[in-house]
């Protein structure tokens, strides 16, 4: 009985290359999803952070504590981040959290600024967005320009 062809015999001993590749879980798994808690005044909503620089930039100077500012439906204060990391969008989704460069400024966009055109809403510079609220952002409507503001990490 013959041998098929791809069975050795065992006269001989051929070596048959081994293809290995070796994967790093780290670089093909997802970070885990890093949420955040922001208060200002009498409302609270979470936040998730996206997979970005800026968002890693922003989860290591947490806890944030500031008196925010208002300018149409959008909530921002400065914070101690020097630097935008990432692209930047010069028109935002409702709900998105950005960095404004020019103001060092955390910015959480809950309906249209002053020179936001119909059916968008406009930074008034653009900014790098790094996470999005979960739920309604427009819980951030009652609040006021001066109220204080803080963030914190949601620990999993």
């Amino acid at each position: 009985m013959a041998l098929p062809s791809n069975i050795n015999s065992g006269k001989e001993r051929k070596r048959i290359p081994r293809q290995t590749t070796r994967i790093s879980c780290a670089k093909y798994m997802k970070k885990q999803a890093r949420q955040i808690k922001i208060i200002a005044g009498k409302v609270e909503a979470i936040a998730e952070l996206n997979d970005s620089a800026m968002a890693d930039a922003i989860w290591n100077a947490l806890p944030l504590q500031a008196r925010g500012s208002t300018w149409g439906d959008e909530i921002y204060f400065s914070i101690p981040v020097d630097k935008a990391k990432g692209p930047v969008k010069e028109v935002v989704d409702l709900g998105e959290l950005g960095f404004w460069p020019p103001g060092k400024a955390f910015c959480i966009f809950y309906g249209q600024t002053p020179i936001s055109r119909a059916g968008e809403i406009r930074p008034a510079d653009p900014v790098v967005v790094f996470g999005k609220i979960i739920g309604d952002p427009k819980v951030f409507k009652p609040v006021t320009s001066g109220t204080s503001v803080s963030v914190e990490r949601m620990e999993n």
